[in-house]
């Protein structure tokens, strides 16, 4: 069972609440293949870490660049692998890279964002896929339009084995948000898969995030 929402012309949001079955046991199994690390990263003149544990995950090709560092993709692990054919079934697209991002505990955030870079598709920056699998204790994962007042957003809470698939003109039209939370939680493993492309002119092959 799935709920698809429009939130702007030409862009839509798909939950899934279950898509990985015994999402405790697939964590388990999936956190020891990732090399995950807060990354030190540059803002302007000062150094900062990000609020969260990382890892970039894809095909030999997809490097990103972000804060002025060239982040190589590591290799897929089986986990990951498995994931990605489940997805790659339901939604007829191949992914090539995924971020993991793992929030410890409530104190873990993730800021305002698009995931609207040239380099990601299928056709940015009209159609951008976004696929992302939560695994562990529910995150409040707040979208709303850009330039929207206070109080328009759609929230879901994301975890225990569900799917976010965000599609169309949504990275667009809108940004996401993981906020911090007072409230006691347990850790929470967030796969955002993506199809990475290249881009004319650019000589490094290097997604920018």
């Amino acid at each position: 069972m799935s709920e698809r929402l429009e939130v702007a012309p030409g862009g839509w949001v798909d939950f899934v609440p279950a898509f990985v079955e015994d999402h405790a046991a697939v964590m388990a199994a999936l956190l020891p293949e990732l090399p995950l690390r807060v990354e030190a990263l540059r803002m302007g003149a000062r150094e900062v870490l990000t609020p969260r544990e990382t890892s970039w995950h894809g095909d030999p090709e997809c490097s990103y660049r972000y804060s002025r560092r060239l982040f190589a993709p590591s290799p897929w692990t089986p986990g990951l692998t498995a994931i990605r054919e489940a997805l790659t079934a339901r939604l007829g697209l191949r992914f090539n890279a995924v971020m993991a991002n793992y929030y410890r505990d409530g104190r873990d955030s993730m800021g305002w964002h698009a995931d609207d870079e040239p380099e990601l598709g299928p056709r940015a920056p009209d159609d951008v896929l976004i696929a992302s699998v939560s695994l562990g204790a529910p995150r409040r994962f707040v979208l709303k339009p850009r330039g929207a007042p206070p109080g328009v957003s759609w929230r879901w809470m994301l975890g225990e084995g569900s799917v976010l698939v965000m599609g169309g003109a949504t990275q667009r039209a809108c940004v996401h948000a993981v906020p911090k939370t007072a409230v006691p939680v347990g850790p929470r493993l967030n796969l955002t898969f993506r199809q990475v492309r290249g881009v004319p002119g650019r000589s490094d092959g290097a997604l920018k995030f």
